[in-house]
């Protein structure tokens, strides 16, 4: 594999996603789209600065406000699945969380929706969106289990926390033939795929998740 580090990044940051890449690479991420956007992307600056030492290895980290940073494995695999049938014009994100999901979508996609019912945590990330010079991301606040009704209907969905079942709101704003990436599950989580075709929505699991849940109506 060979993954060529964006200007934006340069220095040890730099070299430090493109080695994450790599491992990535070496458990089984082969989209080069992905591997690259994670290679450009400065982990870093997504994590409490008490923890920036850990922020290239392969996990996840808290974040404050109860919530973490996903393993970048993971989110790796959902940003891999979710344009495995081809790239979408834009992306739905449910949970924005740290900005690093949103990051990762935002080189892949022309535009990004993402949904954050933490304000401070949205305020955050909105910052380091801008530091890497990223502007083709539109944030709401507002509740997850709502989605994003009058941008809809979306492509490609991605969910970033585990509600228990799967969100209604979120399948009507499915567009026909698109493509829904959740974790489901409480004690137990299952990352899932769904598809619609017409009224009929197809589920395919991937594999056990850990996720903070989706929390409903809590927006703070």
């Amino acid at each position: 594999m060979n993954v060529r580090v964006g200007s934006r990044i340069g220095g040890k940051s730099g070299r430090s996603g493109e080695i994450l890449a790599q491992k990535l690479h070496a458990e089984g991420i082969v989209n080069q789209n992905v591997l690259q956007a994670v290679a450009r992307t400065p982990r870093h600056i997504f994590v409490p600065e008490i923890l920036a030492h850990k922020a290239y290895d392969n996990t996840a980290l808290p974040i404050g406000q109860g919530q973490t940073i996903s393993q970048p494995y993971i989110v790796a695999k959902m940003s891999e699945l979710l344009i495995a049938d081809g790239i979408p014009d834009s992306i739905l994100e449910i949970g924005t969380g740290s900005g690093y999901q949103t990051a990762i979508l935002a080189q892949l996609t022309d535009k990004v929706f993402s949904v954050e019912r933490i304000k401070a945590l949205q305020w955050q990330a909105k910052r380091r969106l801008q530091a890497m010079d990223l502007h083709n991301v539109s944030m709401k606040h507002g509740d997850g289990w709502k989605g994003w009704q009058s941008k809809a209907p979306f492509k490609a969905i991605i969910v970033t926390a585990a509600p228990n079942v799967v969100p209604q709101a979120l399948l009507d704003q499915l567009e026909d033939g698109g493509r829904l990436i959740i974790p489901v599950g409480e004690q137990t989580q299952i990352l899932k795929i769904i598809t619609r075709e017409g009224d009929t929505f197809n589920e395919q699991q991937v594999e056990a998740v850990r996720f903070v849940p989706l929390v409903p109506g809590a927006v703070t």
